[in-house]
């Protein structure tokens, strides 16, 4: 039986086998050409939402995990100065190696890793979130939002780069629109202006599939972490994520018409509305954080342990 061919590779008269299907744009592809073309869609998705140029000076939020790391070396792959940004939490064994694994990588890159310790900054995110009535992920959340604004503005950086992808990005977008949550839904974009303080935020891996993301990453011999955070277990993310997956795995190509269809259709119905609404900010009076409240909630939480 003759194996399948490389969708490009197959007017050559030498190919590889093919070792990535994507249903979802009929593609089957050798190693090479998939990276070719996830390298390609991405350097699209960053020209086409006007993230970065190559003047820009951009810091990534790695978590050790497939897509931040994938995201950062990709960047590099193109051209881009990028360096890395890592919160440790303080989660036993889980941060340790999530933490060398982004160490691993930047010394690969031959790029600066910046390193936030929790457990020297305020404490485990084990132990902050048993002082609030917020879910762990919702505590982790905020808490690496905060450091990674502040660290990127006071490094000089232009630009903050996460490494959302396709499943996330889609699972947010279902939740929300289940809830019909209309402030979340005029806020997720792939890009978010810088406003006062706040820097630009950028998502260049959000038209890739987690597992395009994880074969890029095992492609180019990154290592990651692969559990899951052990806090994350009953988060309803990953539960939309799996729904979303069964509805993909039926019908190829649901999540990527489902949020290129928002992008295209309702986002910028929401956008106007939300910018003439939109939340003023402060900044806080403890830290000088940007804000909505009169005291961020890092401090908010800080005051409450007893820590200023």
């Amino acid at each position: 039986m003759t194996p399948p061919k490389c969708t490009i590779c197959k007017a050559k008269k030498t190919y590889f086998p093919v070792q990535v299907v994507l249903p979802s744009y009929n593609l089957k592809l050798c190693r090479e050409h998939f990276l070719e073309w996830l390298e390609g869609r991405v350097a699209h998705t960053i020209k086409k939402y006007r993230m970065f140029t190559c003047e820009d000076k951009i810091l990534v939020a790695v978590s050790g995990g497939k897509d931040s790391l994938g995201l950062w070396f990709l960047l590099h792959r193109l051209g881009y100065e990028a360096d890395g940004l890592y919160i440790d939490l303080g989660i036993p064994e889980y941060s340790a190696e999530s933490r060398e694994h982004a160490q691993t990588l930047a010394n690969r890159l031959g790029r600066t890793l910046h390193v936030v310790d929790m457990r020297e900054e305020l404490a485990p995110i084990g132990e902050m979130r048993n002082w609030t009535r917020k879910p762990p992920c919702s505590v982790c959340g905020t808490v690496k939002r905060y450091y990674m604004n502040r660290i990127a503005r006071e490094k000089g950086y232009t630009v903050l780069a996460t490494g959302h992808n396709l499943d996330d990005e889609t699972a947010v977008l279902w939740n929300n629109t289940l809830h019909w949550n209309m402030e979340y839904l005029a806020k997720q974009y792939p890009v978010l202006a810088a406003q006062g303080p706040f820097l630009k935020k950028v998502k260049p891996l959000c038209l890739v599939s987690e597992k395009e993301s994880a074969l890029y990453t095992i492609f180019n011999r990154i290592s990651y972490v692969k559990p899951e955070c052990p806090y994350s277990t009953h988060a309803s993310s990953l539960e939309n994520k799996r729904f979303l997956q069964q509805l993909e795995e039926a019908r190829p190509g649901t999540k990527i018409t489902f949020y290129t269809g928002f992008l295209k259709n309702l986002s910028p119905l929401l956008h106007e509305p939300l910018k003439s609404t939109g939340v003023s900010l402060a900044l806080c009076k403890v830290c000088g954080e940007p804000t909505t409240t009169e005291i961020c909630f890092l401090c908010q939480l800080k005051q409450k342990m007893g820590k200023i």
